[in-house]
């Protein structure tokens, strides 16, 4: 059996995030020690027979999407979808499968209530990556069937995340979706605006709507307000 460079995958996930500037933002940790650690504990798991989700090719793909000099939200949730296949490194997007899952359909649900009512239901959530909203798991990996047992594990990373963001940018939307996302609202400083909503997950197999307390025209109100800009949901 071959064996498996990980300093190698470390440098070509560091490449994949020049394009869209975040490479140096994140070079500090993505070539460091931490993220070896991370990436030997996945091989570890898989190489007993854990499979975790998604493919390595797409585990930083919300950075690749989203351009950092153009970030203006960042949407947190908790993990990536647990079937096989389905997660594609942004928060509740599916493009590998095409399929609408149950909290996505939640959130499109709720933008037909408080967006459009003809909403168009696309599950690759690149478009508003593109526009500058980081659609972000608090674990960017998970095993196969199993929802938030990588929290821990990318704990590092999310602090160094959430920093290198804040050295750079103010006035931007934090989104904290669900408890686990609540409880990084301490990371968060006073020059950014903070909104606070359940997880679409939490009732994602109900007949229950998601409530998001209009969250999408209150995202665009404040950019519209403090940056003349807003998103295309």
């Amino acid at each position: 059996m071959s064996t498996i460079d990980l300093k190698d995958i470390q440098q070509k996930l560091y490449e994949s995030l020049k394009p869209s500037g975040w490479a140096d933002r994140l070079k500090g940790f993505l070539l460091s020690d931490d993220f070896h650690s991370i990436l030997k504990e996945l091989l570890n798991q898989a190489q007993g027979g854990k499979r975790f989700t998604p493919i390595l090719k797409q585990l930083l793909r919300a950075f690749e999407e989203c351009p950092f000099d153009d970030l203006k939200v960042i949407m947190i949730g908790q993990s990536p979808h647990v079937k096989p296949g389905e997660a594609d490194g942004l928060l509740f997007s599916s493009t590998n499968t095409g399929v609408i899952n149950a909290s996505l359909q939640k959130v499109f649900e709720e933008l037909e209530r408080t967006i459009d009512p003809d909403y168009v239901q696309n599950p690759d959530l690149k478009r508003w990556s593109n526009q500058g909203v980081l659609m972000l798991n608090l674990a960017l990996t998970t095993e196969i069937g199993k929802p938030d047992v990588h929290l821990e594990l990318w704990k590092p990373f999310i602090v160094y995340l959430l920093d290198t963001i804040q050295n750079a940018h103010t006035g931007l939307v934090y989104v904290f979706m669900g408890g686990k996302a609540k409880e990084w609202r301490s990371e968060i400083g006073p020059s950014n605006f903070r909104f606070f909503t359940t997880h679409p997950a939490d009732i994602a197999y109900t007949k229950i709507d998601w409530d998001s307390g209009n969250l999408f025209n209150s995202i665009n109100k404040v950019l519209l307000e403090y940056h003349n800009t807003e998103i295309i949901w």
